[in-house]
């Protein structure tokens, strides 16, 4: 059969550019680079096509690598294309360092100042419970603080917060957080009933968690913290994509078995341009009743993976009862006994975390 140039440029349109693209997946990832938000122009011209690429990372390579793959793709899966130009706008190193915290003014939140995610490589680790004293931390340095769940499939943030009514509307059909311990709060958790799941690909969680951020009534914040959900998967990157982040925070036990996912956490955050706060050992030991200390799980693990990294090492959070019956409670230590042992560690590394941001 053969097929005429005329009715090549009738079907050449930008529906089939998409779906071509969306056969290029992002390095590293198996998500594609359309559904990552990536592209931002297309251009037909007859039998030649121009497409704008725009990256958030400045990483090496990689700019070209997704170029490469995305000219490849159009060349090989249309039929009489004389031309894919592929155009690639990375950020500057210099335009990074430039903006605070190395994010872009224009996704700037208005009335947010800082936003701060919480990750871990694997579950199981604290992350969330480190996320709630954390923000309960710089609340009780005076900071007017958010607490934003991103965990969409197993929320947790509104059991250690202590609060499980579903939120009000105001006049501009915004979402009004609810407060507890003084911390503006979301999370899916308010917006199901209990045990209900969350049975959603990928794209529904990113429009979820942009409405948490766009269609929220956060007012004024000093602080934001997001509380990722566990793993380096498809998810987490779409989310760092997804919410302006101003820096990272990295949430480990001493272990080898965490350690090791560890890597691919601090990976997550530099493949988005995310700058690393720092890292967080948690459970770092158990400090018996009669006073003696116990490492149960190893210990000084979090610290030396940092200095191997070269990334600053906020602290360790000694593994309390306390701390765990805050959380099932809905008082996270920092509020319920700020001047025990376990507060003081999460305070410490809360005066890091704002120490970052001081100047």
């Amino acid at each position: 059969m053969v097929v005429s140039i005329s009715a090549l440029v009738k079907t050449l349109t930008q529906d089939e550019i998409l779906t071509v693209l969306r056969t290029v997946k992002y390095p590293g990832y198996s998500r594609d680079i359309v559904s990552f938000g990536l592209i931002k122009g297309i251009q037909i011209d007859g039998l030649a096509v121009g497409v704008l690429i725009e990256l958030t990372a400045n990483q090496p390579g990689l700019g070209d690598q997704i170029a490469d793959a995305a000219r490849l793709a159009l060349r090989e899966q249309i039929p009489g294309l004389t031309d894919a130009h592929i155009q690639v706008q990375v950020p500057s190193a210099q335009a990074v360092a430039a903006t605070p915290g190395g994010v872009s003014q224009r996704n700037r939140i208005p009335g947010i100042r800082r936003i701060i995610a919480v990750a871990s490589g694997k579950g199981g680790v604290g992350k969330s419970t480190c996320s709630a004293n954390l923000a309960c931390g710089l609340r009780q340095l005076g900071a007017t603080v958010g607490l934003l769940d991103c965990d969409i499939y197993g929320p947790s943030i509104p059991l250690m917060m202590g609060y499980h009514q579903k939120p009000m509307l105001s006049e501009e059909d915004k979402l009004i957080p609810p407060v507890a311990h003084g911390v503006k709060l979301m999370s899916m958790g308010f917006l199901l009933n209990d045990e209900q799941p969350v049975i959603w690909r990928g794209p529904m969680i990113q429009k979820t968690i942009h409405q948490f951020i766009h269609q929220v009534d956060w007012g004024a914040l000093d602080f934001l913290v997001v509380d990722l959900p566990p793993g380096t998967g498809d998810a987490q990157l779409s989310l760092c994509q997804t919410v302006p982040l101003d820096g990272g925070v990295i949430v480990t036990t001493p272990q080898e078995a965490s350690l090791g996912v560890v890597r691919k956490g601090i990976a997550m955050f530099e493949k988005v341009n995310v700058p690393l706060i720092g890292l967080v050992e948690n459970m770092s030991y158990f400090v018996a009743p009669d006073g003696s200390r116990h490492e149960i799980f190893g210990h000084g693990g979090g610290r030396a993976e940092a200095t191997r990294k070269g990334i600053p090492f906020l602290g360790e959070v000694p593994l309390f009862t306390a701390i765990r019956e805050g959380g099932d409670r809905g008082v996270p230590i920092v509020t319920s006994d700020p001047n025990s042992a376990p507060a003081k560690a999460f305070l410490n590394i809360a005066r890091a975390i704002r120490s970052k941001f001081e100047n």
